[in-house]
């Protein structure tokens, strides 16, 4: 398979647990315009806040305005924020049709929404929930809001994927387990390989364009992401304690909202990305690559990175969207 040449760890300086504020000092985004998908939650605040302090006019879509526009009293005004459900396909492209038109250059993309092992459900076109949601909705608005991307000549769309997704390669025979009995966590890193996928795919067919794409895991983090798992799952991951604290491992490896953030802006922002793209990366850094076997929580897979996967898997989306 073939996988870039460019993943591979650069130095940055950087450690893996900087704050948000570390990696954003000296950046300065003033009149640039930034989208952020679940911006209202978790890292997602937290990004918001950062891009917004940094100079940049954000951009929140949400499918609970209220409660978007409670939550980010204080860090954007809420005619920032604008209502789209990433489960409902026609909302999605009623929000990037509107966007475009409102905003025709957009600077920097990072679609940060996602659900996690949760029980079986479909959107309301069908698709099982984790890949219609955290895959299929993204797909969806970059096809909206490519046009205002190219216009920056420089934009960076960043895709939140995860170290989970060695817990599943997409299956392109049952991708919408139509007849394949579901299993969460194998649901989950298919959606999460089909994240990272779609980086490596936007990446070659737009570099031409300026436009630059990375897929990034923020790394561990307690979030409203955990909301479908009861602790005594969480617990048999070593993940809290019996009691529902989290456990000496997790305070040791987990990051606080802003830590885990901070990828994602690393690879929004970083001139040492310059002239690169369609690469995983993790704590501040590019990934190296690991075997498809390996028990590593770190390192990114091949299934996850290699160009003809992704560019099926863009066929295939496209297919599914035209399908519906």
């Amino acid at each position: 398979m073939s996988i870039s040449s460019q993943q591979t760890p650069i130095h940055t300086g950087i450690g893996r647990k900087p704050e948000a504020a570390e990696v954003m000092a000296g950046v300065d985004l003033s009149g640039k315009t930034a989208l952020v998908t679940g911006g209202y939650s978790g890292i997602g605040v937290e990004t918001v806040r950062a891009l917004t302090n940094a100079g940049a006019t954000v951009l929140v879509p949400s499918r609970d305005v209220d409660r978007a526009v409670k939550t980010l009293e204080g860090i954007i005004p809420a005619d920032q924020i604008g209502f789209m459900d990433l489960s409902d396909l026609p909302t999605v492209e009623r929000y990037g049709e509107d966007l475009s038109s409102a905003y025709p250059i957009i600077d920097l993309a990072i679609f940060n929404a996602g659900v996690m092992a949760c029980p079986l459900d479909r959107t309301k076109q069908g698709l099982e929930w984790q890949l219609g949601v955290n895959h299929v909705g993204h797909f969806a608005l970059l096809q909206q809001i490519i046009n205002p991307l190219r216009a920056a000549n420089g934009a960076r769309l960043i895709t939140l994927s995860s170290i989970a997704h060695r817990m599943g390669a997409v299956d392109f025979s049952d991708m919408n387990y139509d007849e394949r009995p579901y299993d969460k966590w194998q649901a989950y890193g298919q959606a999460k390989s089909a994240q990272s996928l779609m980086a490596v795919e936007l990446d070659r067919r737009e570099q031409g364009n300026g436009l630059r794409s990375f897929a990034v895991h923020p790394g561990g983090i307690f979030t409203p992401l955990q909301r479908h798992l009861g602790n005594a799952e969480m617990a048999e991951f070593g993940w809290t304690d019996v009691d529902g604290n989290p456990s000496a491992v997790a305070a040791k490896l987990f990051k606080s909202p802003s830590q885990g953030c901070a990828t994602s802006l690393w690879a929004a922002t970083a001139m040492c990305l310059n002239g690169m793209g369609g690469v995983y990366c993790e704590d501040c850094n590019i990934s190296r690559l690991v075997p498809d076997d390996s028990n590593d929580f770190t390192g990114v897979r091949q299934w996850a990175i290699a160009s003809e996967i992704a560019e099926r898997l863009w066929d295939e989306t496209e297919k599914m969207l035209t399908g519906l």
